[in-house]
């Protein structure tokens, strides 16, 4: 049969769609973070601006949501697929900028700007009745940067809190620049020193506490670090409390100014150095609020990663962390933007859904709303990604969460490598400096399909590795959805 007309050919070009498996259909789209990812707005209470500080979901259901504003609201029923009809109440007002909540045996934990405290509502009737001090251990003057972040109570029944510096550059109130453990009966614990300006705090799926801290002096760019009990973080404007407490050992020695971070590492036994180092406009300019991925696979492929915020780029990132001779590093990669304001806190629930919240206050965000409240829900469908990337003696193993087509990952012209540092120094932040482009030298991919290995002609400690995969496709020929992965390399395995 011959087909002659124009009509006749699009009606059988048609048909061979329709026919066609809806997999391999899609293989002629350039896929979008909203193939796969649903932001969802959470009504919040009218005529009230809630610049959500945290989030904790307790045993009746409730989700309690705190704001900067010093609020915290009881949102009911919030895992409705509907999310207009979840509704809220106010709990307590009257509090200071609550950046941490946690729930234990009955009471609700805040920690605001002065303090610990602990509430509970003795009548049921959905307010808090009581209101306790559980801790004060530190001091405030009323600079607008003096925040305090809470984290959840770990192992110990201890709950975390990192302090900013006064004015975020000096530390002219006690345990300014440090993290504490609060117990629940009020003992504080000073646990680490050398802290900037916090963003958020959290822990992993193995109970180590990480936290945010933000572009500055003594941080070229932001960065997730690692709060070692004991260690030094890499700022000494908090240093003159060591003369208080001897909980963390003798005070240590100031880094050099100008120099390099794993240079003052080497020199500095307690110094821990950033986990991983967010190159500053590439993947954000204000990194916040931390959450881990415990969802059992109801959020997509990343058990166990952890998601961190950027609050001026509106953004939710991801991060997959090894260890290496004691210390975490790993590899940040993109996620999802589009959120309504600047992300703040970011909190998984039982749904496996992830809840964000926003605000813009103080600085601006690529988010145009002054706060926001939202729920982002996976539809099920798995993106090809970089799952996870690894250190190697000679290179880095990358994963992937679908089998990749064997001729684009062997190409090693598919790989660029470039790697850079930062100035580890008392002026505010620094540029990128001591570039050095990595080639990478043969990639092989494993039987599955899953894995690459990439063989890389030279390794550079301390530099960040900026790796791009453009030209990789998987084996049903779609590109990577983020086609980009940072590496932070402190240290390289011998084996």
């Amino acid at each position: 049969m011959f087909v002659t007309s124009l009509r006749e050919r699009l009606l059988i070009l048609c048909l061979v769609c329709l026919c066609m498996p809806a997999g391999l259909q899609a293989q002629t789209e350039t896929p979008t973070e909203k193939d796969y990812y649903t932001i969802e707005s959470v009504p919040t209470p009218e005529g009230v601006v809630l610049e959500v500080g945290d989030f904790e979901f307790l045993p009746d259901g409730q989700m309690a949501a705190s704001s900067r504003r010093g609020d915290i609201y009881l949102f009911q029923d919030p895992l409705n697929e509907d999310p207009s009809k979840v509704t809220s109440k106010l709990y307590m007002g009257g509090l200071h900028e609550v950046l941490g909540l946690a729930w234990k045996d009955g009471w609700l934990y805040a920690t605001q700007r002065g303090e610990v405290s602990r509430l509970k509502d003795e009548n049921g009737d959905g307010q808090a009745d009581i209101v306790e001090t559980v801790s004060d251990g530190w001091e405030i003057d009323g600079d607008y940067h003096e925040y305090a972040f809470g984290s959840r109570f770990d192992d110990d029944g201890n709950i975390w809190v990192v302090l900013c510096l006064t004015g975020s550059f000096s530390s002219n109130n006690k345990y300014r620049g440090w993290c504490l453990r609060i117990g629940e009966d009020g003992t504080t614990i000073p646990t680490c020193s050398g802290i900037r300006s916090p963003g958020g705090i959290g822990m992993n799926a193995k109970g180590d506490v990480f936290y945010t801290d933000n572009q500055g002096p003594w941080n070229g760019t932001c960065s997730l670090k690692f709060l070692k009990p004991g260690s030094f973080q890499g700022h000494p404007g908090g240093n003159r409390w060591y003369e208080t407490t001897d909980a963390i050992g003798e005070k240590p020695q100031d880094p050099v100014s100008g120099s390099r971070i794993m240079t003052e590492a080497d020199k500095i036994s307690v110094y821990e150095p950033p986990a991983i180092l967010f190159p500053y406009r590439k993947m954000g300019q204000s990194a916040s609020g931390i959450t881990c991925d415990t969802t059992g696979g109801q959020f997509g492929p990343y058990e166990g990663q952890l998601f961190v915020g950027d609050q001026t780029f509106s953004t939710v990132m991801r991060v997959c962390l090894e260890k290496i001779d004691g210390h975490y590093q790993g590899a940040c990669i993109p996620f999802l933007e589009g959120f309504g304001s600047g992300t703040l806190a970011v909190e998984f629930a039982d749904d496996g859904s992830l809840f964000v919240g926003g605000t813009n206050r103080g600085w601006g965000s690529r988010g145009t709303k002054p706060f926001a409240l939202e729920r982002v829900r996976w539809n099920g469908k798995v993106p090809f990604e970089i799952l996870t990337m690894s250190a190697k003696p000679d290179g880095f193993e990358l994963t992937f969460t679908e089998p990749v087509d064997p001729g684009t990952a062997t190409d090693i012209t598919n790989y660029t490598l470039p790697t850079y540092t930062y100035i580890f120094q008392s002026s505010y932040g620094s540029p990128e400096v001591d570039h050095v482009d990595s080639l990478v030298k043969r990639a092989t991919v494993s039987q599955d399909g899953k894995t690459v290995r990439l063989y890389v002609d030279k390794l550079h400690r301390g530099h960040v590795h900026e790796l791009h995969l453009d030209g990789l496709k998987s084996q049903k020929g779609l590109p990577l959805l983020h086609p980009v992965a940072y590496y932070t390399l402190n240290y390289i395995p011998e084996n």
